[in-house]
């Protein structure tokens, strides 16, 4: 997948030189909130913070607005965050902090009373637009299952719930999605949330074998709405999926926060249709062995044809 993916961008990079398009960034339609939760100790609190001042600088390089959320009143500023949601822009939501599980509930600590999924789950609800949450704390994966959905990309530090120590995901996830060359999987300049999520997934591994110690988090991705996640080595294997949902991580790997100098050039309109017909592409290349030639390349030239429109209208 991420090979078709790579010579996708390739294609857009090509579209883009040809077409001449103006060197100023397109706005975006994404906005990013940011809920920092109770820190317990100064040690954490200054973890928690320097995750929160990354997410920043990265909105602020990307031309994304951002809104931080702390304090005892969080859970009610949170729940005014989501239904006053500009319904035309896509969401991030940032979840950075502990969590906890007492058997039954999974719950996000803050200052004031605790976010549980339940009640994420019924903000979420109404919301039509594309909504991603980056759930960074212990016990996270206990959300994922209330929040998946269509159009949602749910990115989690643990497997379960009842993975209840501090997660590091969160730490290397931060320094990722700024655009952390060493992410960059496919060396296109920009890092999707597909690419941070392997990377902190990886560097998180990599700490728990320096230190000779037993991994406490395993980091989900989930994003075809099945409602179950999949970790970063099944991601990294390849393996073409065997169910009828596609493999967890196409949409991710299209998502970006801080986008290439030749990204920047299409407006997020150009980017959906474009993303949508990648998508297209994709699922084309899956069914080739059923299609005789004459059909999969005359279908395979009308997408083409498709793609390179995008990049003929001027940002």
């Amino acid at each position: 997948m991420m090979k078709h993916l790579n010579a996708l961008k390739l294609w857009t990079a090509l579209c883009l030189m040809l077409t001449g398009m103006q060197l100023h960034a397109a706005p975006r339609t994404l906005d990013v909130v940011i809920v920092l939760g109770a820190s317990g100790t100064e040690e954490y609190g200054k973890k928690f913070q320097t995750q929160v001042t990354a997410w920043t600088n990265a909105c602020v390089k990307a031309e994304v607005p951002s809104k931080i959320i702390r304090g005892e009143k969080s859970v009610e500023d949170l729940a005014q965050a989501l239904t006053t949601a500009d319904a035309s822009h896509s969401l991030w939501l940032v979840l950075i902090g502990h969590g906890t599980f007492d058997g039954r509930d999974a719950k996000f600590n803050t200052e004031g009373p605790d976010l549980d999924m339940k009640q994420l789950a019924g903000w979420l609800k109404p919301l039509k637009q594309e909504v991603a949450v980056i759930h960074t704390a212990s016990s996270s994966g206990g959300f994922l299952k209330a929040l998946s959905g269509k159009g949602r990309i749910i990115i989690t530090s643990t497997k379960s719930p009842d993975e209840v120590f501090y997660a590091r995901f969160g730490e290397y996830f931060a320094e990722a999605i700024g655009g952390l060359p060493d992410a960059d999987l496919n060396q296109d300049k920009q890092v999707s949330l597909l690419e941070a999520f392997r990377h902190a997934s990886k560097s998180a591994a990599l700490f728990y074998e320096n230190e000779g110690r037993l991994a406490t988090e395993h980091a989900l991705i989930e994003d075809n709405g099945d409602g179950i996640g999949t970790r970063s080595e099944v991601l990294e294997a390849e393996a073409p999926a065997t169910t009828a949902a596609p493999i967890d991580g196409a949409r991710a790997a299209q998502l970006v926060l801080v986008l290439s100098p030749e990204e920047q050039q299409l407006t997020d309109a150009q980017r959906t249709t474009r993303d949508a017909l990648e998508r297209e592409l994709k699922t084309l290349k899956d069914q080739r062995a059923k299609m005789n030639e004459d059909e999969y390349y005359s279908k395979l030239e009308a997408l083409l044809l498709k793609l390179g429109a995008v990049y003929e209208t001027k940002s």
